[in-house]
């Protein structure tokens, strides 16, 4: 699925090369970052689609005011998934 962005204004809009990508992929980063806000795709499948690391996923999510964390857990569902990540690293190192 390509990426497509229509508007009268900006299709008549006469602009360098250079500055029609750098618009694209800043349009791209946002487009991106709405769907990692909204819970459609995770930060390592943002990395992908941007083709840049996961800690870089994760600082620009700081930069567009995003949590880390799934803001609709309550702690006890927090604290199930702590438990249950500290089982999982616990198994692998015996």
């Amino acid at each position: 699925m390509a990426l497509v962005i229509l508007d009268e204004q900006l299709e008549s809009m006469q602009l360098s090369e250079a500055v029609r990508q750098k618009a694209l992929q800043k349009a791209k980063e946002g487009y991106v970052m709405t769907l990692l806000e909204v819970g459609e795709i995770t930060s390592g499948r943002a990395g992908k689609i941007l083709g840049i690391s996961r800690s870089e996923v994760i600082e620009m999510m700081k930069k567009w005011g995003i949590s880390l964390f799934d803001d609709s857990q309550t702690l006890d569902e927090l604290r199930q998934e702590v438990e249950q990540a500290e089982l999982v690293l616990n198994q692998h190192n015996y």
